[in-house]
């Protein structure tokens, strides 16, 4: 499903579970050790914009970041299921970008809090069909058309179905809610004026310019 400029590909999801620290050299580069079990952390529904909207800059937050991640959609409603039965329950993958208040993350310990100012989740440009193998997939952001970030699917320390399996023993996910996976390494700071791409492969390219709040 394709979605409309200026438009995420589909509706505001009932809720966005995130996990951190799934790709080990992004742990390293944060100076954390990689998790033995997934992270889980959630982002406000209300984060999601779309492909040409713009990423706002809150002046609560000194520095910004982008982190380019590949986006589940749930398809049916899951619940203790295995991975083999969570992959079955997918409806197709996006590009997404885990915007965070780094310093607000790190320095007061807040997570969910500064990952869900509005516009801190820009997903699209389209919804993939499940079918598509998602084991090797290259993740890669651009910031103003240089390279930021490249690795692969196949780094994730918790790979999709096992990762849907270990939320979904905590909680039900709903058709229309979204995971998203995990960065690769490189996550960097955002400046207004910026234009930041997430693409991946055969899910397209995500691209939103960056302002700061206030701007018009």
């Amino acid at each position: 499903m394709r979605c409309t400029t200026a438009s995420a590909p589909l509706p505001r999801p009932g809720k966005i579970v995130a996990v951190g620290l799934n790709y080990a050299a992004h742990a390293a580069e944060v100076g954390r050790a990689s998790a033995e079990t997934p992270q889980i952390f959630f982002k406000a529904p209300g984060t999601v914009i779309g492909p040409g909207e713009a990423i706002v800059l809150p002046p609560e937050s000194s520095r910004v970041e982008h982190e380019a991640e590949l986006g589940i959609v749930i398809g049916r409603r899951i619940r203790r299921v295995d991975a083999v039965a969570a992959v079955d329950a997918i409806a197709g993958y996006c590009c997404a970008n885990d915007v965070s208040a780094r310093d607000i993350q790190h320095e007061l310990g807040l997570p969910d809090y500064a990952k869900s100012f509005d516009t801190f989740c820009p997903l699209g440009p389209m919804v993939a069909a499940a079918s598509v193998d998602v084991t090797a997939l290259r993740v890669e952001c651009l910031v103003n058309g240089r390279m930021r970030q490249s690795g692969r699917t196949a780094d994730m320390l918790t790979p999709v179905g096992e990762l849907l399996a270990y939320i979904t023993a905590a909680m039900t996910l709903e058709p229309g809610d979204v995971v998203l996976t995990g960065t690769p390494a490189g996550s960097g700071a955002l400046s207004p004026g910026d234009r930041v791409t997430v693409r991946i492969t055969g899910l397209g390219s995500l691209t939103n310019p960056v302002t700061a709040e206030g701007e018009h």
